[in-house]
């Protein structure tokens, strides 16, 4: 018995290594062949693709279109898949590749008809745009045919490798445009529901401008001063949890040269996303001949786009963050108002489709608020949305040949910073901004639409070489407080955490790149400290009851640091008194398919106004005092905190708590996968309201630190790496140095692969 058990584990054991072995080889024929030579009809001269140890791209050509051919190249070679998803995504089209799970995503998304817009914008752009265009989509197409053989997820999915077209790549942008700018209409549409149930007094309570103001010119909105609306009558019930809508948008900062050792100006940006595996951006460098010069500019790409999106081109360097103008109005519709209805096949695997039924108007696609008609219009529907121009920053020389170049980008509207290596720094709005003059967070009466949403704004506002030699954007209001009712408010970040940036900024006078990388690695909870000192006044009315808890906050570090428990406690805390004193207006809301997330990062002026004035009206019937309230919230944080995490508070550090997982899409739904596939789990080291912006799989996309002919020093760090392969040697570079906050370059070292391409005769 003991013999056949032990050639029965022995088979096993067999078994599992050839099926290991199967799964290995499977694997090893999807990998892409990184030295070599081949030839296309794409390419007029050769053109030559390398790679150094951390898998960056690097493009040798004589044309633009060639340089544009061989980023495609490399990008078919190691992110076809992820730039598939950008499309479908942006399409509607996933069902196609998930099936009928993938159906609800994909008729929020056809609500935008985005595929039928690239095609119409791809027809009226420049033959030049076009030609690079195609030149990029056959560079994708050859070098995905180079790697002969399906990656593992179109095995796993049983789907088809489309090819790339010129058209997708506009959808990649688009895609960008739904990341960073949807939650600007879904904010109008909480806050169109919030007036109808509450009045428009409601709406400017929740809305009011905070302390936290870090505009340029140092201009101040008016303070509200209309007083706490009275709540209606409160139903007992259970406490909502009011999800945060995810922090998107970034940090940026500039100094001038007068500011730096070396003369020239220094920027630094971080850009704040998703995390997942592979990660978004792309390292590249692309070196080329234009108008009898050599160009070489260096920086991230974006897989999918022929662009460089943030670099530098040695004699000016650039970043983003995410601009929050409104760029978007509901349009309530009346009894004149034309509409029509179109019908969106969507395809599902084998052959099927489903229809999905779309209601249009001149103003935008209609959707129903409350039972009534509203249409949106927004930038991204207009045609100057999406172009080829950002492709111009990379001939800039100076400051000002890239401020000239900003009102004229097709991108979802940005805060551009930039500098030069003479010395100046400057900062000004690029991308889609409606030239309408009146932007409005409320629903638009059909009868006052304006024409202008048709035009792009050219008209934009800049700053350029502060007498203090500092600029900083942090997602919050940049402009003043003029051009705000201008320009309006689309949903902009409190402002704490652009406060602080400016504030570092003006401790030191001279910087280097390592001052900027400490800066953005600054995770102090300088936010947090009222929230702090309240949550310790409560516990301390007790404190027998609440001494291991009152200790953790007084050794709470003040920051988001690994092993600090009292900040998960007040971070957790504020949570928990947002939820207790808005769940009823969430669950008002939620009745009309409304929810305040997209609201509730503006939330915190008047929350310090009922804590403060602790108005009877807003006091949940779950409690009989305010007090009893807001002890009742850390009551709350300590059951949450103990189903999450166990009743060993020291499981409750913020770096468990807050860890950093960082996923491929597939290993969430295959967990076995995950080990194989996922990076490597980091402790937390960073949060929302401060520069270090990091959370479970959200935070920095990218670390970039340049001066402007000291590129020597510069620097790129980003969470994963190049390819999306999980056998490349490239899967993972470059991710332990980023959550080490090593100063990763940013030039490429040296180079170890080399692909030439060249031209069929």
């Amino acid at each position: 018995m003991f013999k056949v058990i032990k050639r029965l584990l022995l088979l096993i054991v067999i078994l599992g290594l050839a099926s290991t072995a199967v799964v290995y080889g499977v694997l090893t024929l999807s990998l892409p062949a990184l030295d070599g030579n081949g030839r296309s009809n794409a390419v007029v001269e050769p053109v030559k693709i390398s790679r150094d140890a951390l898998g960056q791209a690097v493009i040798n050509a004589n044309s633009r279109n060639d340089a544009a051919y061989g980023l495609g190249y490399a990008h078919g070679q190691d992110r076809f898949f992820q730039m598939d998803l950008l499309r479908r995504n942006a399409a509607g089209e996933l069902s196609e590749l998930f099936g009928k799970a993938a159906l609800g995503l994909d008729k929020k998304m056809r609500f935008h008809q985005l595929r039928k817009r690239s095609q119409v914008i791809l027809k009226s752009l420049p033959q030049s745009d076009k030609q690079l265009l195609k030149s990029y989509a056959q560079g994708v197409n050859e070098g995905l045919a180079q790697v002969g053989y399906s990656s593992f997820e179109y095995l796993l999915t049983g789907a088809a490798q489309k090819p790339w077209q010129s058209e997708d790549s506009l959808l990649v942008i688009f895609s960008m445009y739904l990341d960073l700018q949807s939650a600007t209409f879904e904010r109008d549409q909480a806050l169109i529901q919030i007036e109808q149930a509450y009045g428009k007094q409601m709406v400017d309570f929740l809305t009011q401008p905070s302390k936290y103001q870090a505009a340029l010119d140092g201009s101040k909105l008016a303070t509200y001063n209309a007083g706490i609306p009275t709540l209606p009558t409160q139903t007992k019930q259970t406490v909502k949890s009011i999800e945060a809508n995810q922090e998107r948008g970034s940090n940026n900062w500039a100094v001038t040269g007068a500011l730096t050792k070396t003369g020239a100006g220094m920027v630094s940006d971080d850009m704040h996303l998703s995390m997942a595996v592979p990660v978004i951006w792309y390292r590249a460098q692309l070196n080329y001949i234009k108008n009898g010069e050599p160009a070489q500019v260096t920086g991230v790409s974006l897989p999918g786009a022929p662009a460089i999106v943030v670099g530098t081109n040695n004699n000016v360097a650039w970043g983003f963050t995410n601009g929050y103008l409104d760029t978007a109005d509901w349009i309530a519709l009346n009894d004149n108002s034309k509409t029509w209805q179109v019908d969106e096949p969507i395809a599902l695997p084998d052959g099927e489709v489903e229809n999905y039924s779309l209601i249009l108007s001149e103003y935008g696609p209609v959707k129903y608020i409350n039972e009534k008609p509203y249409a949106l219009s927004w930038a991204a529907h207009q045609p100057y949305a999406v172009n080829m121009q950002l492709l111009k920053l990379e001939q800039a020389k100076t400051v000002e040949d890239a401020l000239a170049v900003a009102s004229d980008v097709g991108i979802p509207v940005q805060n551009l910073m930039v500098v030069d290596s003479q010395g100046s720094a400057a900062w000004k709005h690029m991308g889609g901004i409606p030239a309408r003059k009146t932007p409005s967070e409320l629903g638009v009466n059909a009868d006052d639409y304006s024409a202008l949403w048709q035009q792009s704004e050219l008209q934009r506002p800049f700053v350029k070489n502060p007498q203090s030699g500092r600029l900083w954007t942090g997602n919050s209001r940049v402009v003043s407080a003029e051009d705000n009712t201008r320009f309006g408010n689309g949903g902009y970040a409190l402002g704490a955490r652009s406060s602080q940036i400016r504030d570092r900024l003006f401790e030191k006078q001279t910087f280097a790149e390592s001052d900027f990388y400490a800066l953005q690695l600054d995770n102090q909870a300088r936010f947090l400290m009222p929230w702090h000192a309240l949550l310790l006044k409560q516990l301390n009315t007790e404190q027998t009851k609440n001494q291991q808890y009152i200790t953790a906050l007084e050794n709470w570090q003040q920051c988001a640091c690994s092993t600090s428990i009292g900040y998960t406690l007040v971070k957790r805390y504020r949570d928990e008194v947002i939820n207790i004193l808005f769940s009823n207006i969430e669950s008002q809301l939620n009745k009309q398919q409304g929810t305040l997330k997209y609201v509730k990062r503006g939330l915190e002026p008047a929350v310090w106004q009922l804590i403060n004035n602790k108005p009877d009206t807003w006091l949940n019937p779950q409690f009989k005092s305010w007090d009893a309230q807001l002890l009742g919230a850390f009551s709350q944080t300590v059951t949450k905190l103990t189903e999450q995490f166990g009743n060993n508070v020291q499981s409750w550090q913020w770096g468990k708590v807050n860890e950093l997982v960082i996923e491929h899409p597939f290993a969430k739904q295959i967990p076995l996968l995950a080990k194989f596939l996922n990076m490597p789990t980091a402790q937390g080291f960073g949060d929302s309201y401060m520069p270090a912006v990091q959370g479970r799989s959200f935070g920095a996309s990218q670390r970039f630190i340049a001066q402007p002919g000291h590129l020597e020093r510069a620097i790129l760090a980003i969470p994963g790496g190049q390819s999306g392969h999980p056998l490349s040697e490239f899967y993972r570079a470059g991710f332990s140095d980023y959550v080490e906050g090593e100063h990763t370059p940013l030039l490429p070292q040296e180079l170890i692969h080399q692909i030439v391409i060249e031209p069929t005769r």
